[in-house]
């Protein structure tokens, strides 16, 4: 008996929806002439005057800028002027590192940048200023009830201060899976608002605690690599950086997972956010209650043992996930491609992240640098296409899908007499190796040796 065949690693849900003809594009090309120019050809449901999106944006930039402004003066109050300024230049620097990393993880499908500066902004000013207020009320009212300021600052570090913060870090995430729903697709995308979030709350945080250290040295006259500035940069900032980002992306994922389940599922909808939160407040708690709970040695206890491992693990599930939607572009798009929307060796180069490069390679040096950005929103609608219809076939697309794909496919179809060329050139590459840079060795032919008369 033959060998049953085994199923692909990654197969498309069923059933799908259909597909638009491409042929109805060409002849109802008087209509597509009246759309509006690419800027304001946007997907808006209608709402009301109140819920428009330039009102929320400014209520939102004038809450942050207050919330920002309020906590500046009290971080300056604690360290003073020059602690202030010292925290701060010491602070920015992990910063621009992180946020590449969290941005290098969205490559496949690049989201918004003003969801991402919102989230960080959430992070630095609001999130950041309730940690702030809370923190100190709790401690204090502890210390009052209890009559014991050092069981009061121990329980408010393990207890209080894990659940403040990565509450107040999660509303960020919420707001964006609320509001933006439309570029809030998995677990990625959880990851990268998460990280955001944490790495502008860390930010502050990391102002306070080195602008404090620089304040107790100049009060005690240390200076050089003992001082406690060095000891809390060597700590906050060479050794855990990624100690925020780390707590928070569980709550980053738990959201990523439930916008991959269907609509009808509404409590496993809600749990897995609620639990993905409870795992980055218990996660964070570890890490505060090191010290307290495992001796003077267990901050590196638990860094060895714990943080390391898990940084380690959720950064391959981050990688892992964006293979998945590399792999999710492939399997999707042919079926475009199939109808006449995309050319047959398309969705290849599309799945590839070193063919869509060398795309916009080849489209820069054809026709410069314009041809180049044409090309890179060719490959974002198309995967964004990709993503569509796979939420279609999970059930998770809601009933705007049509209109959604309808505008997503007029996009591709403006730019396709200078984006579709460069996909189908780079096309081999993706064929060679799946992305690999990995370069092929020659086959020798052996010589002809000359017989001898």
């Amino acid at each position: 008996m033959s060998e049953p065949s085994r199923p692909p690693p990654y197969a498309p849900p069923v059933p799908q929806p259909a597909i638009p003809a491409a042929e109805r594009q060409e002849r109802l090309g008087d209509m597509w002439a009246a759309v509006p120019e690419r800027s304001r050809w946007r997907y808006r449901p209608h709402r009301a005057f109140w819920r428009h999106r330039a009102v929320r944006a400014g209520a939102l930039i004038i809450m942050l800028a207050l919330c920002g402004l309020l906590l500046m003066s009290l971080v300056r109050e604690q360290t003073g002027t020059r602690g202030f300024l010292v925290g701060l230049g010491l602070a920015i620097l992990p910063v621009p590192l992180l946020m590449a990393a969290f941005r290098w993880l969205d490559r496949v499908e690049p989201g918004p940048w003003r969801n991402l500066l919102f989230s960080f902004a959430w992070g630095a000013c609001a999130a950041a200023l309730v940690a702030i207020t809370a923190n100190s009320f709790a401690t204090q009212w502890i210390a009052t009830a209890t009559a014991d300021p050092a069981g009061a600052e121990s329980l408010g570090a393990t207890v209080i201060a894990p659940i403040v913060e990565e509450s107040a870090k999660a509303a960020a995430i919420l707001l964006i899976f609320l509001f933006r729903r439309e570029s809030f697709t998995g677990l990625v995308d959880g990851v990268v608002v998460a990280g955001f979030t944490a790495t502008g709350f860390a930010f502050t945080e990391n102002i306070l605690y080195l602008g404090s250290a620089f304040g107790e040295d100049q009060q005690i006259g240390n200076s050089g690599l003992p001082a406690v500035t060095a000891a809390t940069f060597f700590v906050r900032v060479v050794m855990s950086p990624f100690a925020h980002p780390l707590f928070t992306v569980l709550t980053g994922i738990g959201f990523g997972m439930a916008a991959l389940t269907a609509r009808h599922r509404r409590v496993r909808r809600w749990l897995l956010p609620i639990l993905g939160l409870v795992l980055a407040m218990g996660t964070h708690a570890l890490w505060n209650g090191a010290s307290s709970l495992f001796g003077p040695y267990g901050f590196y206890a638990v860094y060895a043992a714990f943080m390391v491992p898990a940084f380690v693990l959720l950064t391959w599930l981050a990688i892992w996930s964006r293979q998945r939607e590399l792999r999710m572009v492939s399997v999707e798009l042919p079926a475009y491609a199939a109808a006449g929307w995309l050319a047959e060796t398309e969705p290849l180069a599309l799945s590839s992240m070193r063919a869509r490069s060398m795309a916009r390679d080849v489209a820069g040096r054809a026709y410069g640098p314009e041809a180049a950005r044409t090309v890179g929103e060719y490959q974002t609608f198309a995967t964004a296409l990709a993503f569509l219809r796979h939420r279609a076939g999970r059930g998770t697309a809601g009933p705007e899908f049509a209109e959604r794909e309808q505008e997503l496919l007029h996009h591709l179809w403006e730019r396709r007499d200078t984006a579709s060329a460069p996909p189908r050139r780079a096309a081999p590459a993706a064929a060679g190796g799946g992305g690999s840079t990995k370069k092929k060795k020659k086959t020798k032919t052996p010589k002809k040796k000359n017989k001898k008369k």
